[in-house]
């Protein structure tokens, strides 16, 4: 993960109340956010692992209002606090362990100092 996410998002850090932040949480923290390539409001809640609720895991929430937010917009949202060449995650858990506290919110994850496995692209399509 990022240490700091970038000045857009930045600008869109929540300061203040329950959720509230400042940059010296690095990429911790909720932020809302207009996603520049669909025009959706995005609540994003960061949490990079180090000392948060979830140790040794990175983690991003992702939601919108009245649709779970789409590709492009999770595409978006892993730009702004990972790097290009880290790999992370959406799980789909055994039914017997979902938890929906949010019917329209997606996570990313990414385990902190373990490599995630990943299949041959060649399974995904051809290489150009």
């Amino acid at each position: 993960m990022r240490d700091r996410p970038g000045e857009f998002m930045e600008r869109g850090r929540i300061r203040q109340g329950e959720y509230g932040s400042d940059p010296s949480y690095r990429c911790c923290g909720a932020f809302h956010v207009m996603c520049p390539e669909t025009t959706n409001v995005l609540i994003i809640l960061a949490d990079d692992g180090r000392d948060g609720v979830i140790k040794g895991w990175e983690h991003v929430s992702v939601s919108r209002r009245r649709h779970p937010p789409n590709w492009t917009e999770m595409a978006w949202v892993k730009r702004q606090f990972w790097n290009d060449e880290e790999c992370v995650v959406e799980f789909h858990p055994p039914k017997s362990q979902y938890v929906n506290c949010h019917p329209n919110c997606l996570h990313l994850w990414r385990p902190i100092d373990i490599e995630i496995p990943r299949p041959p692209t060649i399974l995904v399509g051809p290489q150009a």
